[in-house]
């Protein structure tokens, strides 16, 4: 078996929602990387144009589209102009997401009803609109952006953790309604990711010690650190090739080992 090829996205088109930085950024920069075609999305004009220059720099030849994940009408008009442009989308990536790191008592259902409308909401409709073209198409892969959130409850973030289970929850359904399509839809849930989101999490104290929620990360992290947006390049691939065809409904965690920890003792 030719291993290389296996692992190709050659010929493929990959839609990364949120695929402007961080996470997404680096996934679409994995799947370029394997041979594909990136589209992507996001909300502003100045986003798309620095995150298309960002692109451009590392050699991929992106299109960057403006349109809101939960918007069926944009998201329409979004997989309209992929397959006018690139062609059908083979691989979609539900990475656009929003924490708000609130009490339960103290958060809105305005602001819970905002996290779950992107958050799960949002990945509902975006597969949605591919799912036709891929069933036709006669294959598909979709790759949902889970969390450990998935797993875990932990304070402040109800919204996000509630969106998360239920993103786990529609992954394996959306599993279980194609899967004889040949679709396969998988989710990777990232454990703490050094990002700009997470930038305030990891600051040196004012006497250069750590911050105490990076104390405690690096603490509950076997590996010892937190994880690089370059660890979740090879899953992403992998996810999106044909060496995952008889991988559907699963949640890869990418966490360096936390959910499998239960910590040291004090």
């Amino acid at each position: 078996m030719d291993m290389q090829k296996l692992f190709s996205l050659e010929g493929k088109i990959a839609l990364v929602t949120g695929g402007a930085y961080g996470i997404g950024f680096a996934i679409g920069e994995a799947l370029a990387g394997a041979g594909a075609k990136i589209a992507f999305n996001c909300r502003s004009q100045s986003n798309l144009d620095k995150a298309l220059a960002d692109y451009n720099a590392k050699g991929i030849d992106a299109r960057g589209y403006i349109a809101d994940v939960t918007d069926e009408g944009q998201v329409g008009e979004l997989i309209s102009k992929i397959e006018a442009d690139l062609g059908g989308v083979d691989i979609l990536v539900n990475n656009a997401g929003i924490i708000k790191r609130i009490p339960m008592t103290e958060m809105s259902a305005e602001d819970f009803r905002q996290v779950v409308d992107i958050d799960l909401v949002g990945p509902f409709i975006c597969a949605k609109a591919v799912i036709p073209g891929m069933v036709k198409r006669g294959h598909g892969k979709i790759i949902n952006i889970c969390s450990m959130m998935s797993e875990l409850g932990r304070e402040t973030v109800s919204a996000y953790a509630a969106a998360k289970g239920g993103l786990k929850m529609l992954t394996r359904n959306i599993c279980s309604e194609y899967g004889g399509a040949n679709i396969q839809c998988n989710g990777i849930g990232p454990g703490y990711i050094a990002t700009l989101q997470t930038a305030p999490l990891r600051e040196r104290q004012a006497d250069g010690s750590r911050h105490p929620f990076d104390q405690f990360i690096v603490s509950k992290t076997p590996a010892g650190r937190w994880g690089d947006p370059e660890d979740l390049m090879g899953p992403a691939v992998f996810l999106a090739s044909d060496a995952s065809d008889f991988v559907n409904g699963h949640i890869l965690y990418v966490d360096g080992g936390i959910l499998a920890y239960i910590g040291k003792q004090p």
